[in-house]
């Protein structure tokens, strides 16, 4: 190599360089462009799959917001907060916002986004049945969810429309430790979401016998908000709101491999074929509408499923929907595609 040769192959190698630490911070702007969201879920379930989906396709990205997300374990944690600044928008059961309205406190919350139309549990047996009655249940022990939640309440109004007593429902165990307590050999039944009921089953240790989205429309998850955070960040909600839609209409679209790797980083250890299984059971039970909203209808089941549970009074209903439900972010999403 000349020695005129070498000045120039150095000039190159600074030029490459300095490219490649401008490339470096033109990448760390466009990161920091992003809009942090605070966002809780309620608890980690494939029942949210088009969240995921959202998180991992980029669909976030693509609405220039960056989703800052943790497990709450239970609609009451993930309203609480919302409550306390410590989330900016939570994925939980709408009744919370009926909840902290009546308690006429200086914050309320609103559903912006009805995530899901259905109840996401399934009923599991220890023992194998060649058929399944809900009279079964009578005398049993069935590992539940916690007093008030929606999985908690549906089941109740299926046993009392059933007109079947004396069930042991156990509501004071740990969503996280309720597939333990069952195999560990606590409880006759268990009512569990996906993929937690596919993987006992496939495990040996359960028998699917009922799903409670059998129960009917029931608008269980919704994307909530303080009254407060919507009105002070409308184009947020709005981003938020288009990017989960497009990872519901993607899920609708995309090829189970495609499926599977989008939502495997958020089940890891889980098979690839109970990811898909437990997609498209929810799937077939109609469990994510097509237009994400809800309804005066759903409200008003809603209502009356709380009633019916003893945690609402029937003078205390909330008469006007929009006091605690604002779907117009919904109802813009064919107008801002």
């Amino acid at each position: 190599m000349s020695r005129t040769m070498k000045p120039v192959l150095l000039l190159l190698a600074a030029l490459l360089l300095v490219m490649t630490a401008a490339c470096g911070q033109n990448s760390g702007k466009g990161k920091d462009a992003l809009t942090t969201v605070k966002f809780s879920e309620v608890i980690r379930s494939i029942f949210y799959a088009p969240h995921y989906v959202a998180m991992s396709q980029g669909f976030f990205e693509k609405q220039g917001l960056n989703v800052d997300m943790n497990t709450a374990q239970g609609s009451d944690k993930g309203a609480a907060a919302l409550i306390a600044g410590t989330a900016d928008i939570s994925l939980v059961g709408p009744e919370t916002t009926i909840y902290i309205y009546n308690q006429k406190g200086e914050k309320t919350l609103k559903a912006f986004h009805q995530l899901t139309a259905k109840d996401g549990s399934f009923l599991l047996s220890r023992e194998k049945l060649d058929a399944f009655a809900w009279s079964d249940l009578a005398g049993k022990t069935v590992i539940g969810w916690r007093p008030g939640s929606s999985p908690q309440m549906v089941l109740n109004s299926v046993l009392l429309k059933e007109k079947v007593e004396g069930v042991n429902v156990v509501t004071n165990i740990a969503s996280t430790a309720m597939a333990g307590a069952f195999t560990s050999g606590q409880g006759d039944y268990i009512q569990v979401f996906e993929p937690v009921a596919s993987t006992l089953v496939k495990e040996g240790k359960a028998y699917l016998v009922a799903s409670l989205g059998d129960f009917g429309d029931y608008p269980e998850t919704s994307y909530v908000a303080t009254s407060d955070y919507i009105k002070a960040h409308p184009d947020i909600i709005q981003k938020f709101t288009a990017a989960v839609a497009e990872g519901a209409k993607w899920l609708n679209t995309a090829t189970d491999d495609d499926i599977v790797k989008a939502l495997k980083p958020f089940f890891d250890g889980t098979p690839d074929d109970l990811i898909l299984q437990s997609v498209n059971r929810y799937k077939a039970q109609g469990t994510w509408p097509t237009e994400p909203v809800l309804t005066q209808a759903q409200f008003d089941i809603l209502q009356n499923v709380l009633v019916e549970n003893g945690v609402l009074k029937a003078e205390d209903k909330v008469t006007n929907m929009d006091d605690v439900v604002d779907m117009s972010f919904v109802q813009k999403l064919g107008k801002t595609d």
